[in-house]
């Protein structure tokens, strides 16, 4: 079923060059959410815009403190750890972004016990019995796989007969 709702037209840069448009553009981005400088460099690079401008533009809004890596890092974090996420997609997703390895590493250590996070969503899933057959074992370990959780950590959620099943 088609939406109903209409969708702006995306918005093209007339003139490549025009610094004041990538900024308003830019400004506009951020003012709904919070961006990577990677992730706001390609949505303006979409729209049109010089990479040169864009590059420049980036480092402006970093030296304003209106983008900075570290906190996206943190707040991204924070709302996929909510959501059941772990480590591993949402290393791959700020990767993605752009997101520097060193950000993305601190953010990840101010998380103490992954384990216990990936224990918390096998049962907000499946309910507070462990597994005891196989087949639900591997069901419930290939959920954890998919959410982005490492095999130490599907270990930990499943107990520590899992490798014997």
């Amino acid at each position: 079923m088609p939406s109903l709702r209409k969708r702006a037209p995306r918005r093209v840069a007339s003139d490549p060059l025009d610094a004041a448009a990538a900024e308003q553009g830019a400004v506009a981005l951020l003012a709904r959410r919070d961006y990577a400088c990677g992730e706001l460099a390609g949505k303006l690079h979409e729209r049109g815009f010089e990479p040169a401008l864009v590059a420049r533009l980036i480092d402006e809004l970093r030296e304003r403190r209106l983008l900075n890596d570290e906190r996206y890092a943190g707040y991204y974090l924070q709302y996929h750890l909510a959501r059941g996420q772990g480590p591993l997609r949402i290393r791959r997703e700020l990767e993605s972004f752009g997101v520097d390895d060193a950000l993305i590493a601190a953010a990840l250590a101010t998380v103490p016990d992954w384990g216990a996070i990936a224990r918390g969503v096998r049962r907000r899933r499946f309910g507070p019995d462990a597994p005891t057959v196989w087949a639900e074992k591997g069901r419930q370990a290939r959920f954890l796989l998919y959410r982005g959780f490492s095999n130490d950590h599907i270990r930990a959620a499943l107990g520590a007969e899992f490798d014997q099943g």
